[in-house]
C-alpha cells in the first residue's frame, strides 16, 4: 500500500503542477529535491510571480524510519519505526477575485519490532478561500466534494464538511479561515472499509480537486480589481497566516519535530499585512464574505 499511495501522488503532483502551469500561461514549476537524515526525502515543487499565481506549492514526501519521540508523544505510542508520505498543496492567486487553495492527501505506516504493520491510516482533504464571496463558486467547489464522496459513502459529505469547517476555525477571531471543503484524519481499516477502500476515496478526492478548483480560476483570473480590494486580499490573508502558525497541526508537528523549514512555510503567502483593529465597512462586499466566515453554510 505504502507504495501503491506514493506511486499516486507522484503522478497526482506532474498531473496538478502540469494544468496550473497551464493556467498560468508564464511562470513554470521549480524542482526541488532534498533529503531527510534518518530517511527519506521528498519534491518541493514552487510556483511564483506568475500571470495568475503569486506563490504556490505542490510538494511531495516520503518519510521513515524510527519514530521522533515528538512523534510518540503526538501518537501516545512507545518507540517504533514508521513509514509516512503526502502530498501537499497551498496555491495563493495574484488577484483577490480569484481565491487562495489548500489540500493534502496522505498515508501513514507503525511497524512492530519484526516489520509487521501494527497501524495504517490516510488523511486529508481540501479548502477553499477566497477573499470575495461568488456563491457559484461556492456551490461548484461544494458539489463536486458531495459528488466524489456520494460514490464511496452517502455519510462521508456531511461528515467530513462538519469537519473541515471545524477544523479550519480560527477560534482566537472566531471565524472560519475560509468556505471549507473536505477534511478527514485516521482513515483506519474496519469491518466496512478495507484499506483498498480507503485508498480508492482518498485518491478520488485528488482525482476530483483540479475539476473543483480550476473552473473558478478560470472564471475570475482576468477580471480587474482595484488597490481597495488587493489591499482587502492582503489584510485576510494574514488570518490565513495567524491559522498555521496558531492551529495548523501539520504546521506545529513540521516545527517541533525538526521538519524541512523551507517545506513548511511554503504555505505562507508573499505579501500579507495586518492592521490594527480593521473592520469592513457594513454592507460592503468585504463584510458579505465576513458574515458568511462567521457563520459557516451548507452549500449543498
Amino acid at each position: 500500500m505504502k507504495e501503491k499511495f506514493f506511486q499516486y501522488i507522484q503522478d497526482l503532483q506532474r498531473t496538478i503542477t502540469t494544468e496550473l502551469e497551464k493556467v498560468d500561461g508564464k511562470a513554470k514549476f521549480q524542482k526541488d529535491e532534498w533529503t531527510r537524515e534518518g530517511g527519506g526525502g521528498g519534491l518541493t515543487m514552487v510556483i511564483s510571480d506568475g500571470n495568475v499565481f503569486e506563490k504556490g506549492g505542490v510538494n511531495i514526501s516520503k518519510v521513515y524510519g524510527d519514530l521522533p519521540e515528538t512523534m510518540q508523544k503526538a501518537l501516545n505510542v512507545s518507540a517504533g519505526k514508521f513509514f509516512a508520505c503526502g502530498l501537499s498543496m497551498v496555491i495563493h492567486p495574484n488577484s483577490p477575485k480569484v481565491p487562495t487553495t489548500h489540500a493534502n492527501w496522505r498515508y501513514f505506516e507503525m511497524y512492530d519490532e519484526e516489520g509487521n504493520v501494527v497501524d495504517q491510516w490516510f488523511g486529508g482533504g481540501q479548502d477553499l478561500t477566497p477573499y470575495y464571496l461568488d456563491e457559484e463558486d461556492a456551490i461548484h467547489w461544494h458539489t463536486v466534494c458531495k459528488h466524489v464522496c456520494d460514490e464511496h459513502h452517502p455519510d462521508f459529505y456531511a461528515k467530513y464538511k462538519k469537519e473541515c469547517d471545524t477544523y479550519f476555525w480560527n477560534s482566537h477571531r472566531n471565524e472560519a479561515r475560509g468556505l471549507g471543503g473536505l477534511f478527514f484524519d485516521y482513515l483506519k481499516p474496519n469491518e466496512e472499509f478495507t484499506p483498498e477502500k480507503w485508498y480508492d476515496f482518498v485518491t478520488a478526492v485528488g482525482d476530483s480537486f483540479l475539476e473543483a478548483y480550476v473552473p473558478i480560476v478560470e472564471k475570475h483570473k482576468n477580471e480587474s480589481y482595484t488597490e481597495d480590494e488587493r489591499l482587502w486580499q492582503e489584510i485576510r490573508r494574514g488570518r490565513y497566516v495567524e491559522f498555521n502558525l496558531i492551529h495548523d497541526k501539520g504546521t506545529l508537528f513540521g516545527l517541533k519535530t525538526n521538519g524541512r523549514i523551507e517545506s513548511i512555510l511554503m504555505s505562507l503567502p508573499k505579501h500579507v499585512q495586518w492592521h490594527y483593529n480593521h473592520h469592513p465597512e457594513e454592507g460592503s462586499e468585504e463584510a458579505k464574505l465576513l458574515e458568511v466566515l462567521m457563520n459557516p453554510r451548507e452549500w449543498v
